[in-house]
Protein backbone atom coordinates (compact mmCIF):
# COMPACT_ATOMS: atom_id res chain seq x y z
CA UNK A 1 0.00 0.00 0.00
CA UNK A 2 1.15 3.69 -0.45
CA UNK A 3 3.34 4.79 2.46
CA UNK A 4 1.05 8.20 2.73
CA UNK A 5 -2.53 6.04 3.69
CA UNK A 6 -2.93 6.77 7.15
CA UNK A 7 -3.36 3.38 9.87
CA UNK A 8 -6.81 3.76 9.49
CA UNK A 9 -6.98 3.91 6.29
CA UNK A 10 -4.80 0.90 6.15
CA UNK A 11 -6.23 -1.25 8.36
CA UNK A 12 -9.90 -0.40 6.16
CA UNK A 13 -8.00 -2.13 3.05
CA UNK A 14 -7.48 -5.21 4.85
CA UNK A 15 -10.94 -5.19 5.85
CA UNK A 16 -11.91 -4.57 2.56
CA UNK A 17 -8.87 -7.50 1.12
CA UNK A 18 -10.41 -10.00 4.22
CA UNK A 19 -14.42 -9.11 3.04
CA UNK A 20 -13.28 -10.31 -0.02
CA UNK A 21 -12.18 -13.93 0.97
CA UNK A 22 -15.29 -14.30 2.94
CA UNK A 23 -17.62 -13.46 0.00
CA UNK A 24 -15.56 -15.71 -2.15
CA UNK A 25 -16.15 -18.27 0.38
CA UNK A 26 -19.71 -17.38 1.09
CA UNK A 27 -21.79 -21.04 1.20
CA UNK A 28 -24.31 -19.69 -1.16
CA UNK A 29 -21.97 -18.67 -3.49
CA UNK A 30 -22.22 -20.43 -7.11
CA UNK A 31 -20.50 -23.21 -7.56
CA UNK A 32 -19.41 -24.88 -11.09
CA UNK A 33 -22.41 -27.55 -11.51
CA UNK A 34 -24.53 -24.59 -10.84
CA UNK A 35 -22.90 -22.32 -13.70
CA UNK A 36 -23.27 -25.36 -15.62
CA UNK A 37 -27.28 -25.68 -15.61
CA UNK A 38 -27.37 -22.34 -16.16
CA UNK A 39 -25.40 -21.56 -19.10
CA UNK A 40 -24.61 -24.33 -20.56
CA UNK A 41 -26.76 -27.51 -22.12
CA UNK A 42 -26.46 -31.42 -22.78
CA UNK A 43 -23.90 -31.80 -20.13
CA UNK A 44 -22.04 -35.31 -19.95
CA UNK A 45 -20.18 -36.19 -16.89
CA UNK A 46 -16.50 -37.36 -17.51
CA UNK A 47 -15.95 -39.75 -14.37
CA UNK A 48 -12.35 -41.00 -13.03
CA UNK A 49 -8.80 -40.69 -14.53
CA UNK A 50 -8.28 -44.64 -15.75
CA UNK A 51 -5.60 -44.75 -12.73
CA UNK A 52 -6.88 -45.20 -9.56
CA UNK A 53 -10.46 -43.56 -9.43
CA UNK A 54 -13.00 -40.49 -9.63
CA UNK A 55 -12.31 -37.29 -7.64
CA UNK A 56 -15.91 -35.75 -7.20
CA UNK A 57 -13.71 -32.08 -6.06
CA UNK A 58 -13.44 -31.94 -9.76
CA UNK A 59 -16.50 -32.09 -12.27
CA UNK A 60 -15.34 -32.02 -16.12
CA UNK A 61 -17.12 -33.28 -18.98
CA UNK A 62 -18.25 -31.89 -23.07
CA UNK A 63 -21.55 -29.59 -23.51
CA UNK A 64 -22.61 -27.28 -25.49
CA UNK A 65 -22.39 -23.40 -25.42
CA UNK A 66 -24.42 -21.31 -27.47
CA UNK A 67 -24.90 -24.73 -29.89
CA UNK A 68 -21.24 -25.08 -30.04
CA UNK A 69 -19.60 -28.24 -28.48
CA UNK A 70 -17.08 -27.29 -25.56
CA UNK A 71 -15.67 -28.93 -22.86
CA UNK A 72 -16.27 -27.76 -18.96
CA UNK A 73 -13.65 -27.84 -16.34
CA UNK A 74 -14.36 -26.69 -12.69
CA UNK A 75 -14.26 -27.61 -8.89
CA UNK A 76 -17.16 -28.36 -7.08
CA UNK A 77 -17.32 -27.65 -3.30
CA UNK A 78 -21.18 -29.20 -2.75
CA UNK A 79 -23.73 -28.24 -0.46
CA UNK A 80 -24.34 -29.25 3.41
CA UNK A 81 -21.79 -31.69 5.22
CA UNK A 82 -22.96 -34.89 3.43
CA UNK A 83 -22.05 -33.55 -0.26
CA UNK A 84 -19.21 -30.90 1.25
CA UNK A 85 -17.54 -34.34 2.78
CA UNK A 86 -18.24 -36.14 -0.78
CA UNK A 87 -16.63 -33.66 -1.69
CA UNK A 88 -13.39 -33.35 0.22
CA UNK A 89 -14.42 -29.36 0.48
CA UNK A 90 -13.73 -28.93 -2.98
CA UNK A 91 -10.13 -29.82 -2.70
CA UNK A 92 -8.62 -32.25 -5.01
CA UNK A 93 -6.41 -35.58 -5.24
CA UNK A 94 -4.03 -36.28 -7.89
CA UNK A 95 -6.77 -38.08 -9.66
CA UNK A 96 -8.98 -35.44 -10.23
CA UNK A 97 -6.28 -33.51 -11.61
CA UNK A 98 -5.93 -36.10 -13.97
CA UNK A 99 -9.03 -36.87 -14.72
CA UNK A 100 -9.04 -32.79 -15.77
CA UNK A 101 -6.06 -33.44 -18.09
CA UNK A 102 -7.87 -36.30 -19.40
CA UNK A 103 -10.91 -34.64 -20.33
CA UNK A 104 -9.00 -31.55 -21.97
CA UNK A 105 -6.58 -33.61 -24.04
CA UNK A 106 -9.80 -35.19 -25.39
CA UNK A 107 -11.46 -31.87 -26.07
CA UNK A 108 -8.09 -30.55 -27.82
CA UNK A 109 -8.16 -33.90 -29.94
CA UNK A 110 -11.80 -33.03 -31.19
CA UNK A 111 -10.92 -29.10 -31.33
CA UNK A 112 -13.31 -28.48 -28.40
CA UNK A 113 -13.15 -24.98 -26.39
CA UNK A 114 -12.39 -25.57 -22.76
CA UNK A 115 -13.87 -23.45 -19.95
CA UNK A 116 -12.31 -24.01 -16.79
CA UNK A 117 -13.84 -22.36 -13.47
CA UNK A 118 -12.14 -22.20 -10.49
CA UNK A 119 -12.88 -22.16 -6.50
CA UNK A 120 -10.91 -24.46 -4.46
CA UNK A 121 -9.20 -23.74 -1.06
CA UNK A 122 -6.62 -25.39 -2.47
CA UNK A 123 -4.81 -28.91 -3.51
CA UNK A 124 -5.50 -31.86 -0.75
CA UNK A 125 -2.39 -32.12 1.29
CA UNK A 126 -3.12 -35.25 2.74
CA UNK A 127 -0.98 -38.15 3.13
CA UNK A 128 -3.16 -40.58 0.64
CA UNK A 129 -3.17 -37.95 -1.73
CA UNK A 130 0.57 -37.53 -1.31
CA UNK A 131 1.36 -41.21 -1.72
CA UNK A 132 -0.58 -41.04 -5.00
CA UNK A 133 1.63 -38.29 -6.13
CA UNK A 134 -0.05 -34.58 -6.12
CA UNK A 135 3.06 -32.41 -6.75
CA UNK A 136 3.83 -34.66 -9.52
CA UNK A 137 -0.30 -34.61 -10.45
CA UNK A 138 -0.37 -30.77 -10.92
CA UNK A 139 3.16 -30.59 -12.09
CA UNK A 140 2.53 -32.89 -15.30
CA UNK A 141 -1.04 -30.73 -15.68
CA UNK A 142 0.58 -27.57 -15.71
CA UNK A 143 3.02 -28.51 -18.56
CA UNK A 144 0.57 -30.43 -20.51
CA UNK A 145 -1.99 -27.52 -20.30
CA UNK A 146 0.42 -25.20 -21.83
CA UNK A 147 0.44 -27.18 -24.89
CA UNK A 148 -3.13 -27.70 -25.83
CA UNK A 149 -3.83 -26.29 -29.25
CA UNK A 150 -7.59 -25.33 -28.21
CA UNK A 151 -8.35 -21.93 -26.54
CA UNK A 152 -9.01 -22.25 -22.77
CA UNK A 153 -10.81 -19.51 -21.45
CA UNK A 154 -9.99 -19.66 -17.24
CA UNK A 155 -12.51 -18.15 -15.00
CA UNK A 156 -12.22 -17.77 -11.08
CA UNK A 157 -15.40 -17.51 -9.60
CA UNK A 158 -14.40 -17.97 -5.87
CA UNK A 159 -11.54 -19.10 -3.84
CA UNK A 160 -8.35 -19.28 -6.39
CA UNK A 161 -6.06 -21.59 -3.90
CA UNK A 162 -2.45 -21.80 -5.20
CA UNK A 163 -1.38 -24.69 -7.26
CA UNK A 164 -4.71 -26.41 -6.53
CA UNK A 165 -6.24 -23.41 -8.33
CA UNK A 166 -3.16 -23.28 -11.07
CA UNK A 167 -2.86 -27.32 -11.96
CA UNK A 168 -6.40 -26.50 -14.53
CA UNK A 169 -6.05 -22.54 -14.84
CA UNK A 170 -3.78 -22.42 -17.43
CA UNK A 171 -5.58 -20.46 -19.91
CA UNK A 172 -5.44 -17.42 -22.77
CA UNK A 173 -7.57 -15.58 -21.08
CA UNK A 174 -7.99 -15.57 -17.22
CA UNK A 175 -10.58 -13.78 -15.72
CA UNK A 176 -11.45 -12.70 -12.10
CA UNK A 177 -15.12 -12.42 -10.24
CA UNK A 178 -15.37 -9.39 -8.53
CA UNK A 179 -15.57 -10.98 -5.18
CA UNK A 180 -13.22 -14.00 -5.61
CA UNK A 181 -9.65 -13.50 -5.10
CA UNK A 182 -6.48 -15.58 -6.10
CA UNK A 183 -3.35 -16.73 -3.95
CA UNK A 184 -0.37 -18.89 -3.15
CA UNK A 185 -1.16 -19.11 0.13
CA UNK A 186 -4.70 -18.39 2.19
CA UNK A 187 -4.72 -15.56 4.63
CA UNK A 188 -4.86 -17.95 7.84
CA UNK A 189 -2.00 -19.81 6.65
CA UNK A 190 0.30 -17.04 5.74
CA UNK A 191 -0.70 -15.63 9.03
CA UNK A 192 0.51 -18.05 10.98
CA UNK A 193 3.60 -18.39 9.40
CA UNK A 194 4.61 -14.51 9.46
CA UNK A 195 3.13 -13.82 12.63
CA UNK A 196 2.72 -17.40 14.35
CA UNK A 197 -0.92 -15.97 14.78
CA UNK A 198 -3.75 -17.01 12.43
CA UNK A 199 -5.79 -13.88 14.02
CA UNK A 200 -3.78 -11.55 11.78
CA UNK A 201 -5.41 -13.20 8.48
CA UNK A 202 -7.03 -9.09 7.75
CA UNK A 203 -3.89 -7.82 7.39
CA UNK A 204 -2.65 -11.08 5.50
CA UNK A 205 -4.84 -10.56 3.54
CA UNK A 206 -4.38 -6.93 2.32
CA UNK A 207 -0.39 -7.65 2.37
CA UNK A 208 -0.94 -11.02 -0.34
CA UNK A 209 -2.58 -8.43 -2.69
CA UNK A 210 -5.40 -10.97 -3.57
CA UNK A 211 -8.63 -8.82 -4.54
CA UNK A 212 -8.90 -9.31 -8.38
CA UNK A 213 -8.07 -5.03 -8.29
CA UNK A 214 -4.51 -6.06 -7.22
CA UNK A 215 -4.55 -9.35 -9.16
CA UNK A 216 -5.06 -6.78 -12.40
CA UNK A 217 -3.15 -4.65 -11.77
CA UNK A 218 -0.45 -7.26 -11.03
CA UNK A 219 -1.00 -8.68 -14.76
CA UNK A 220 -1.96 -12.08 -13.32
CA UNK A 221 -5.69 -11.94 -14.62
CA UNK A 222 -6.86 -10.17 -17.49
CA UNK A 223 -10.51 -8.79 -16.45
CA UNK A 224 -12.79 -8.39 -13.41
CA UNK A 225 -16.18 -9.38 -14.17
CA UNK A 226 -18.71 -6.98 -11.91
CA UNK A 227 -21.15 -9.19 -9.26
CA UNK A 228 -24.55 -8.23 -8.56
CA UNK A 229 -24.86 -6.06 -5.30
CA UNK A 230 -23.97 -8.06 -2.32
CA UNK A 231 -21.95 -10.79 -4.05
CA UNK A 232 -22.20 -13.25 -6.38
CA UNK A 233 -25.01 -15.38 -3.96
CA UNK A 234 -27.24 -12.88 -3.92
CA UNK A 235 -28.51 -13.49 -7.87
CA UNK A 236 -26.70 -16.81 -9.63
CA UNK A 237 -28.97 -16.38 -12.72
CA UNK A 238 -27.64 -12.42 -12.77
CA UNK A 239 -24.01 -13.68 -12.34
CA UNK A 240 -24.69 -16.41 -14.69
CA UNK A 241 -25.80 -13.95 -17.41
CA UNK A 242 -22.65 -12.06 -16.84
CA UNK A 243 -20.28 -14.88 -17.22
CA UNK A 244 -21.94 -15.78 -20.26
CA UNK A 245 -21.16 -12.48 -21.63
CA UNK A 246 -17.84 -12.89 -21.02
CA UNK A 247 -16.91 -16.53 -22.19
CA UNK A 248 -18.58 -15.74 -26.04
CA UNK A 249 -16.73 -12.59 -25.93
CA UNK A 250 -13.45 -14.33 -24.90
CA UNK A 251 -14.45 -17.21 -27.42
CA UNK A 252 -15.00 -15.00 -30.25
CA UNK A 253 -11.26 -13.29 -29.52
CA UNK A 254 -9.58 -16.08 -29.37
CA UNK A 255 -11.80 -18.82 -32.28
CA UNK A 256 -9.62 -17.31 -34.89
CA UNK A 257 -6.54 -17.92 -33.71
CA UNK A 258 -4.24 -20.89 -35.25
CA UNK A 259 -3.48 -23.27 -32.78
CA UNK A 260 0.31 -21.95 -33.02
CA UNK A 261 -0.59 -18.36 -32.18
CA UNK A 262 -2.29 -20.11 -29.27
CA UNK A 263 0.75 -21.96 -28.06
CA UNK A 264 2.79 -18.64 -28.48
CA UNK A 265 0.60 -16.24 -26.72
CA UNK A 266 0.04 -18.63 -23.60
CA UNK A 267 2.98 -19.07 -23.39
CA UNK A 268 4.68 -15.79 -23.44
CA UNK A 269 1.10 -14.26 -21.29
CA UNK A 270 2.35 -16.83 -18.42
CA UNK A 271 6.36 -16.35 -18.50
CA UNK A 272 5.71 -12.26 -18.02
CA UNK A 273 4.09 -12.77 -14.75
CA UNK A 274 6.31 -12.16 -11.84
CA UNK A 275 8.64 -9.69 -14.50
CA UNK A 276 8.79 -6.38 -13.18
CA UNK A 277 11.68 -5.10 -14.96
CA UNK A 278 14.32 -5.59 -17.55
CA UNK A 279 17.42 -5.92 -18.23
CA UNK A 280 19.00 -3.25 -21.19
Amino acid sequence: MPQHLTEQELAAARVRAWQRVELARHPQRPYTLDYISLLFQHFSEIHGDRAFGDDPAIVCGPARFHGEPVLVVGHQKGRGTKERLARNFGQPKPEGYRKALRAMQLAAKFNRPIFCLIDTPGAYPGVDAEARGQAEAIAHNLREINRLPVPIVVTITGEGGSGGALAIAIGDKVSILANAFYSVISPEGCASIMWRDAAQKEQAAEALKITAEDLLALGLVDEILAEPEGGAHTDPKQMAEILDQALRRSLAELRPLSPKELLVRRYEKFRRMGQFFRLV
